[in-house]
């Protein structure tokens, strides 16, 4: 659903809220084969969420139907997300992945951390689709958690930097 593979996300499902967000890693300054080696071998070993604060129990490298368990760290609290890797892209241009939620996650939907080059210039996009969670607490708590999710994404964009 959110198409990582692809530079221009079609629009496609419905009854989730969308968001895509781009931030520059290295601008076009000469770093570029640098900063894309380094961001590369983050995005595909979860480096996005746990440079943002969160844990994940698998180290390595990401593939399609991984089923891992990331653990959010938040004001004394651990809050335990399981997800499962739908798709993974690989190209000399586009790298990253998608995931999808599982029962007992927090919200329902998907979310996709891309590394793209153009020359130099180095990019990390950030791609979710996200519902309500289908159970309480987390179905009530839902419109609180858009707010957090969105300084969570302030904090993805910096994570590889």
């Amino acid at each position: 659903m959110t198409c990582p593979d692809v530079q221009e996300w079609p629009i496609a499902a419905t009854g989730y809220r969308r968001s895509e967000i781009t931030a520059v890693i290295s601008p076009d300054m000469g770093d570029g084969a640098a900063a894309w080696e380094r961001a590369k071998e983050q995005v595909l070993r979860w480096g996005v969420k746990t440079a943002s604060g969160f844990s994940v129990d698998s180290p390595g490298p990401v593939s399609p139907g991984d089923r891992v368990l990331v653990t959010a760290h938040f004001l004394g609290f651990r809050v335990l997300e399981p997800v499962e890797v739908v798709a993974v892209v690989k190209r000399p241009d586009r790298v990253g992945f998608a995931y999808r939620t599982l029962p007992g996650h927090p919200v329902s939907g998907e979310e996709a951390f891309i590394v793209h080059r153009v020359g130099d210039q180095v990019s990390l996009t950030i791609r979710s689709l996200t519902g309500p969670a289908p159970r309480q607490p987390w179905r009530l708590l839902y419109p609180a958690l858009l707010v957090l999710q969105k300084c969570v994404r302030r904090r993805y964009l910096r994570a590889l930097r």
